[in-house]
């Protein structure tokens, strides 16, 4: 493995302050009784008082799960006495809570000031690292405070609590030769290692998912740039052999091994969906979450004829962070008549690709392409479906508000394509709502400027346009981890768009290298 750094020093992750206790002026109800709890108790209920106003503490698994989590950190008495959420009264806890959030928003300028350098030197002291002998800036250099888990889409887990870490939890990697970081006062680091082949600072096991979590340089960094460059390229060469990979798992789909026909079908979902491939679980991972490699039989059902269309297979499952997946697809016939046999003689909960592993498919894949893996497939169908999309959209007489409106679109395509939804912001209506009305009101204000008042409101329809059609779309996540940023840097430059409309500042310093090196003429 190829060494990413010789030297490598920094001072260890920022740890969040502790927790300080209530005033005594604020209390904790239960059954109409004032209750004083125990620090940790105290703590957690804190948590579930500021989200009170959140939609989160009215449902029913995250009120059970947060409950659960809460009698753990309770003493007995404690236990003995609080045995029913609804008899908890959090009221003045919250509205603490609410105060301290209006107090922060009405900050005087010098108190705002204040705030700003003391966090200034936060970043000065924890947020750069030498790397090589040279200054880099670190990304997420904060530990997370604790608090309430709410993960993604209807997730098992919501609700739990996420536990302080701890420097006993987090391993330092540093090389040999730097200063060990110093950990706080009267605690010590699991481990400090040196190793040279990775390239996160420090990591630890986060107790929800049970899954890792790294500190890793920032992303304008010259590693990571370079790391960029190299995901995106490998995804590009995949243009040149994607052809020939197709044409065989077409024809692996008449082969007399079962596990070859599978695999095919496997990779015609990848291909033409861009499925997940579905890793398996961490351990203790309860959501029933899966992949393409994971899809059971009553994940899938097969229509012959549906809404006008022959060999409809229509999907619906949970997929990565328990966002559901549901779509109504037509196939080819070879892949219809698969399905079905790989259905035959199974129940509900049986595995749909009972030969096939994630493993065994990304390992096939990278006797195909050196470095090819299902999420490589991913990426390019990604950004080629962005540059087709942007071909199709973009006039070059449109406005730049038009031009702007037709990369969305484009990005929404892939967005849909690869699954990234998020709920509609709470604000959305009145948001637009308000939009309507700036609308409204800049056409009874501007009259007398009749041109200057149609490129406004045309810019305001767009952008209202623009907000309906992305409600539900999360566009960042193919943005940032699947659009390969030459072929926007590319787009821009033909269409005389400048490059802040597509991406922002930090944006800009990741995709640095994209900027300097993109001519016009790029093709992906």
């Amino acid at each position: 493995m190829l060494l990413f750094c010789q030297f490598l020093e920094h001072k260890g992750p920022y740890f969040p302050p502790e927790y300080q206790p209530l005033p005594d002026n604020v209390h904790f109800y239960y059954d109409g009784k004032k209750v004083k709890l125990s620090l940790a108790a105290e703590e957690v209920a804190l948590f579930f008082a500021q989200m009170l106003d959140h939609e989160y503490t009215t449902k029913k698994v995250f009120r059970e799960n947060f409950f659960k989590d809460w009698r753990k950190e309770m003493t007995q008495e404690e236990r003995l006495l609080i045995k029913d959420l609804d008899k908890c009264d959090f009221g003045e806890m919250h509205a603490m809570h609410t105060a301290k959030v209006e107090a922060r928003r009405n900050m005087s300028k010098e108190e705002k000031q204040a705030l700003k350098e003391a966090n200034q030197k936060i970043v000065d002291e924890y947020g750069y690292c030498l790397l090589d002998h040279h200054k880099e800036r670190i990304g997420n250099f904060k530990i997370e405070p604790p608090g309430l888990f709410r993960g993604r889409g209807e997730h098992p887990k919501q609700g739990m609590l996420k536990k302080r870490i701890q420097p006993e939890d987090v391993i330092i990697n540093c090389s040999k030769e730097s200063k060990i970081p110093v950990p706080p006062a009267g605690y010590h680091w699991k481990e400090v290692r040196h190793d040279n082949t990775v390239t996160w600072l420090a990591s630890w096991t986060e107790n929800i998912q049970g899954s890792i979590k790294y500190i890793m340089l920032n992303a304008n960094s010259k590693l990571k740039g370079e790391k960029d460059w190299e995901k995106y390229e490998v995804a590009r060469k995949l243009k040149s052999c994607v052809d020939g990979i197709r044409n065989q798992y077409l024809l692996d789909l008449k082969s007399k091994e079962m596990g070859v026909r599978q695999r095919a079908v496997a990779l015609y979902f990848i291909d033409k969906l861009a499925l997940r491939a579905g890793n398996e679980k961490e351990e203790g991972e309860t959501a029933d979450t899966v992949g393409c490699c994971s899809l059971r039989v009553e994940h899938i059902t097969l229509h012959e004829q549906l809404e006008g269309s022959e060999c409809v297979v229509e999907f619906d499952f949970l997929g990565k962070d328990s966002i559901r997946y549901y779509n109504k697809v037509p196939v080819i016939k070879k892949v219809f008549k698969n399905l079905k046999l790989f259905m035959e003689n199974k129940q509900p909960g049986d595995d749909l690709f009972d030969r096939l592993s994630t493993s065994l498919l990304n390992k096939h894949l990278s006797s195909l392409m050196p470095g090819l893996t299902a999420k490589v497939f991913r990426t390019y169908n990604a950004s080629i479906t962005l540059q087709q999309q942007l071909k199709e959209l973009t006039n070059q007489s449109d406005s730049v508000a038009e031009k702007l409106l037709s990369y969305n679109r484009a990005n929404r395509a892939v967005a849909i394509l690869c699954n990234h939804q998020r709920a509609p912001p709470k604000t959305f209506e009145q948001s637009m709502a308000n939009l309507q009305v700036k609308v409204c009101v800049l056409v009874e204000r501007k009259k007398a400027a009749v041109k200057r008042c149609e490129e406004q409101l045309l810019k305001m329809e767009v952008q209202a346009t623009d907000r309906e059609e992305n409600k539900q779309i999360a566009l960042g996540t193919s943005k940032l981890n699947y659009l390969d940023p030459r072929i926007s840097v590319a787009w821009c430059k033909n269409m005389e768009v400048p490059i802040e409309k597509i991406y922002n500042k930090t944006q800009r310093d990741k995709f640095a290298w994209a900027i300097d090196m993109t001519e016009a003429d790029f093709e992906f």
